[in-house]
């Protein structure tokens, strides 16, 4: 392979924001693998937002890419898996597997697509350094007879318009709004494009702690809610706390820490087999390989008010901010029923631009 951008590169990345800002293109922020992708005539690499490459997992992407791609570039953009009209991020998480013949079968039973959304090199030329502005111009004329499973990403420059994509496009999955200046050049690894996601609250058991990898603070408090059987499902986590915090937390909850997991609602958590049907914490992950997950169990009697932006089937996507204690709820009353569901959205209009 020999491109005027050679791998491994990190892309460009996105500061948060509470609105979406003015006098911008406007993209949405889609839920799925970051990934550069490298073409040289046959050859083709993707690299992951860490720059480890994902090629090996997705040999019908590989494929598709050799088809829809001009002969050089290289291209930045999301893999992403559709079911029932919507993003599927368990699914996408399944197809990083070791084993070869596990691959091949994920590959045809839920192929994934590309979404691109920036060109870093077309040919000889690097478009590192030239405007935003222009390299979405050249990625749309380099894309203008790509077909399924290869998208180039809708963008507009209204800001009306953006809003309408913010609440219309979650329903179908999707995370947000992403800004980019039009004169911004590529910067990769850099946070200078802007995001506006979701932002929702809930009240939330926390029914156990993960150390902090520092010492005897609190890393991240464990999050239950109950479902229509009365059990509490292990919903997610918050962990983002000034160290100050950490400290405070461990003191405020070290009353109701459980000398064992005996009686704990999650007490089966070691047992693979409980996996199966809950998610709990502590369960085996090819993502979370050589990380201490070991937990403290607490008697699930406090309740606190978490920020989420949405749900991956029956569990918090990403990991939740922290808000405020809620003495005035009881753990009993914390259950599914109060998460808001988007209106559903057909993904199709979407790729469909």
């Amino acid at each position: 392979m020999d491109l005027p951008v050679m791998p491994p590169v990190r892309p460009m990345l996105a500061k948060p924001a509470a609105k979406i800002p003015p006098g911008m293109n406007y993209e949405a922020k889609w839920d799925g693998f970051r990934a550069v992708v490298f073409r040289d005539g046959a050859e083709v690499e993707l690299g992951s937002r860490s720059t480890k490459p994902l090629t090996r997992y997705f040999p019908e992407l590989v494929e598709a890419l050799r088809a829809n791609l001009p002969e050089r570039c290289v291209i930045d953009g999301e893999i992403i898996i559709t079911r029932d009209d919507r993003l599927d991020f368990e699914a996408l998480l399944g197809r990083i597997h070791p084993a070869a013949s596990r691959v091949r079968l994920l590959a045809e039973t839920t192929p994934a697509s590309l979404v691109a959304f920036d060109l870093l090199a077309l040919g000889d030329r690097t478009l590192l350094e030239a405007p935003q502005q222009e390299r979405r111009a050249a990625l749309a004329d380099a894309l203008r007879d790509a077909a399924p499973p290869v998208h180039l990403a809708p963008v507009t420059a209204d800001l009306a318009r953006a809003h309408e994509w913010f609440q219309q496009f979650e329903g179908a999955g999707l995370d947000g709004i992403i800004a980019k200046r039009p004169d911004l050049p590529y910067r990769p690894g850099e946070r200078t494009m802007v995001k506006v996601k979701h932002e929702r609250t809930a009240d939330c058991v926390v029914a156990g702690l993960r150390p902090h990898k520092s010492g005897p603070v609190v890393g991240s408090l464990l999050l239950g809610l109950y479902d229509d059987a009365g059990r509490l499902q292990h919903v997610g986590v918050c962990a983002s706390f000034p160290m100050r915090q950490r400290e405070s937390l461990m003191r405020e909850l070290e009353p109701l820490r459980m000398a064992d997991a005996a009686g704990h609602p999650w007490a089966e958590w070691g047992e693979e087999s409980a996996h199966a049907h809950s998610r709990m914490p502590g369960a085996p992950s090819r993502w979370s390989s050589g990380k201490d997950l070991s937990w403290i169990p607490l008697r699930p009697e406090r309740v606190c008010e978490v920020a989420y932006d949405h749900m991956e089937g029956d569990r918090f996507r990403h990991t939740t901010q922290f808000r405020r204690w809620r003495p005035d709820r009881e753990p009993e009353g914390c259950d599914y029923r109060q998460l808001e569901e988007p209106v559903s959205y057909d993904l199709r209009r979407v790729l469909g631009g």
